[in-house]
């Protein structure tokens, strides 16, 4: 059953993540939503490390005095681009799975459960088959290994969606799991070796043009494919997800487009003003071939759908990089 704007004045949350990139906007829906600011709680990593049992245990106990969490938002990950996913395929792994395993677990032990409590875990396009026909739907998500370069990140956010399946059957957690496509936006990561392709290219073009450099270099040939999601769109897709949705059964986010790799480069350097030429390095992985979503599950099952255009985005990001890269 939907969670009121009365209902969710009540609810205490905890919101793993709630201080990143996408977890400052998740906070802002939930108000939207009804929920109260005294009520929503953030660990942060310095404070608790999630990938532990006994501190995720303690996170529960003491996240609101004298009382539980109602609902769980797991936004928390440990993720980059193409070159952080080949250099920490085993600590993505490890870390991405112990989260949610000890989430997901301690939530039940706590008993969210018999509170009708609710666990919201945000999944990861990752999880979808290398050669995944486009656009993806949700169904097509065991029909294939994950591409290799982030298979390991994939395989753990995907083996979180079966343990909220397996915990709706066995204990009849109410849970809900999204998979938001590739996110971009202020406040994204933008650093050169862990962040992911638009903020890379955003900084690379604004320095490159800062230096009067006559060249940026580029990662693989430009061929693969990619769809874009502003941040803003995927925190408002979360947030409905987390009051409409009882259930794991998994709903895409994105904006139903598609724009190769080489296309999205000769638009940022269009908007950044950069005035140099783009040098392909083809000995560097492309990473999945065509990344496009399916979305009207999510028109269908949750009333969402994007309302941010790209240019539009792309123009919102890069202005605030240039206000902000200095800081």
């Amino acid at each position: 059953m939907a969670i009121s704007q009365s209902e969710a004045a009540g609810q205490r949350v905890i919101l793993t993540g709630g201080a990143g990139f996408l977890g400052r906007l998740v906070q802002q829906e939930l108000l939207k939503a009804g929920f109260q600011q005294k009520n929503i709680f953030i660990p942060r990593r310095k404070d608790t490390d999630l990938t532990d049992q006994a501190q995720v245990a303690r996170l529960y106990r003491t996240a609101f005095p004298n009382a539980k969490a109602d609902l769980v938002i797991h936004l928390a990950a440990e993720v980059g681009g193409i070159g952080a996913n080949r250099a920490n395929p085993g600590r993505y792994f490890f870390a991405n799975m112990a989260m949610a395993l000890h989430l997901i677990e301690q939530g039940r032990l706590d008993g969210l459960v018999e509170r009708g409590g609710k666990f919201v875990q945000v999944g990861t396009i990752c999880a979808y088959p290398k050669f995944t026909p486009v656009p993806f739907k949700e169904d097509e998500l065991w029909n294939g290994y994950p591409e290799e370069t982030n298979a390991p990140y994939g395989v753990a956010k995907k083996a979180a969606w079966q343990m909220l399946d397996a915990y709706k059957l066995q204990y009849a957690m109410k849970s809900a799991y999204v998979l938001p496509v590739n996110l971009y936006g202020p406040y994204d990561n933008f650093d050169l070796f862990s962040s992911h392709v638009i903020p890379a290219l955003i900084r690379k073009c604004v320095e490159a043009q800062q230096r009067g450099d006559k060249e940026i270099v580029c990662w693989g040939t430009g061929s693969a494919s990619r769809e874009f999601l502003y941040v803003e769109d995927a925190a408002a897709g979360i947030v409905r997800a987390a009051v409409t949705k009882d259930d794991p059964d998994p709903v895409n986010l994105g904006a139903g487009f598609e724009i190769t790799i080489k296309n999205l480069v000769e638009l940022i350097v269009k908007l950044t003003g950069f005035k140099g030429g783009i040098t392909w390095d083809p000995t560097k992985p492309d990473g999945q071939p065509r990344r496009c979503l399916s979305t009207e599950k999510a028109e269908k099952v949750l009333g969402w759908k994007a309302q941010v255009g790209f240019e539009e985005g792309l123009k919102k990001t890069i202005d605030w990089y240039r206000a902000n890269a200095a800081r």
